[in-house]
C-alpha cells in the first residue's frame, strides 16, 4: 500500500480534482431528464437499488479498511505509538461521522424531503403542485372569457367583480409557482450540503490510492445522478426553463469541488510543515464521512428503490467483496 507521505500523496492532486468533478457533475447528468425525460426509464427501480448498493458496500469496506490503515499508518509514522495512533484514528472517525451528521441535521431543516427518488417526493409534488397552478391558470381564463363574452350584458361593476377575481387566482398561480421554485431551491442547498463531505472524500481516497479513489468517485456519482433529478423537476416546473433547472443541479454539485479544495488546501499546508498527523486527522475524518454517507444517504435511498430489500443488502455484501478482491490483488 502507499504510504500516507504528503509530497506522495499530493503528486495525484489533478487525477484527484478531476475525479471529484466527474463525480460532481453527476447530478447535472440526473438533472437531464429535464430536457428528455424518458432517460429516466432506462435507471429502473431495481437497477438503481443495486448500483446503490454496491457502491455503499464499496464505500464501507473503503472506509474501515483502507483509509483507517492510512490514518493509523500516518499517525505511527509521526511519531506516536502503535496504542496511541490507533486511539487517535478511531476519535477521527467517529469525528468525521459526526461531522456529516451534523451537516445532515442542517439539510433536513432546510430541506426535509430532500431524499427523493427519480419518481419520488419531488417529482410528485412538482407535478401536483404545477397542475394545481395549470387548474388555476385554466380558471383564470374561463373568468376572463366570461367576463369578454357577458360584457355586454352586465354593468361596470360586474365586470370590475370579474376582473378582480382573475387577478386573485393569478396571484394564487403566481404563489404555487413561487413554492414550487423554493422547493427546488432548498433541494438543491440541502444536497449542495451532503455533497460537500463528498468531495472530501472522493479526493482524499485518490491522494491515498487512486484506483481506491476512482471506485469512490463512482460510488458517489451514481448516487448523485437521482439527486440531480430532485432538483431540476420542480425548478423546470416553476419556471418552464430547462436550463435553469440544469444550472441549478450542477450547482449542487459543484459544492463537492470546493470540499476537495479545502482539503488540497488543508494538505498543502501540512506538507509545508511535514506534520503527518494532519493527513492521519484528515483520513481518519474521511474514513468516517465515508461511512455516515453510507448509513444516512446510501442505504436509505437503496432502500426507497427496494423497500422489500431484495437487492440493496445483497449489493452491498458483493461491493465488500469486490472492493477486497481487488486490494487482496495488489498484495501480489
Amino acid at each position: 500500500m502507499p504510504e500516507a507521505s504528503g509530497a506522495a500523496n499530493l503528486d495525484n492532486a489533478g487525477l484527484a480534482f478531476g475525479l471529484v468533478c466527474a463525480s460532481g457533475l453527476a447530478t447535472a447528468v440526473g438533472a437531464l431528464a429535464v430536457f428528455e425525460k424518458r432517460i429516466v426509464k432506462f435507471a429502473t427501480k431495481q437497477v438503481l437499488a443495486a448500483a446503490v448498493g454496491f457502491s455503499g458496500g464499496i464505500m464501507l469496506y473503503i472506509s474501515m479498511i483502507e483509509i483507517f490503515y492510512k490514518s493509523l499508518q500516518a499517525f505511527a509514522d509521526d511519531g506516536k505509538i502503535e496504542r496511541d495512533a490507533y486511539v487517535c484514528a478511531t476519535l477521527t472517525l467517529f469525528a468525521g461521522m459526526f461531522l456529516v451528521h451534523l451537516l445532515s441535521i442542517i439539510a433536513h431543516r432546510l430541506d426535509r424531503n430532500h431524499h427523493g427518488s427519480v419518481d419520488g417526493v419531488h417529482s410528485e409534488e412538482a407535478r401536483e403542485i404545477s397542475d394545481a397552478g395549470n387548474a388555476t391558470a385554466a380558471a383564470g381564463a374561463d373568468a376572463q372569457s366570461a367576463e369578454n363574452g357577458a360584457s355586454a350584458a352586465v354593468d361596470d361593476a360586474d365586470a370590475d367583480a370579474a376582473r378582480a377575481r382573475a387577478a386573485e387566482e393569478g396571484q394564487g398561480e403566481l404563489q404555487k409557482d413561487r413554492q414550487l421554485h423554493l422547493m427546488g431551491f432548498k433541494a438543491a442547498v440541502a444536497i449542495a450540503l451532503h455533497n460537500f463531505p463528498e468531495g472530501i472524500a472522493a479526493f482524499v481516497a485518490t491522494l491515498a490510492d487512486p484506483s481506491v479513489g476512482a471506485t469512490v468517485a463512482f460510488a458517489i456519482a451514481v448516487h448523485n445522478m437521482p439527486e440531480g433529478v430532485c432538483v431540476a423537476l420542480p425548478i423546470y416546473y416553476a419556471t418552464n426553463s430547462r436550463i435553469k433547472a440544469f444550472l441549478w443541479a450542477l450547482l449542487a454539485g459543484i459544492s463537492e469541488l470546493i470540499g476537495a479544495l479545502i482539503a488540497w488546501i488543508v494538505l498543502s499546508s501540512a506538507e509545508q510543515t511535514v506534520n503527518k498527523t494532519v493527513f492521519g486527522a484528515l483520513f481518519g475524518l474521511v474514513g468516517g464521512m465515508m461511512i455516515m454517507i453510507v448509513i444516512s444517504e446510501f442505504l436509505p435511498t437503496g432502500h426507497r428503490y427496494d423497500p422489500e430489500d431484495r437487492y440493496v443488502t445483497n449489493s452491498v455484501v458483493a461491493g465488500m467483496v469486490v472492493m477486497a478482491f481487488s486490494l487482496c490483488l495488489e498484495q501480489y
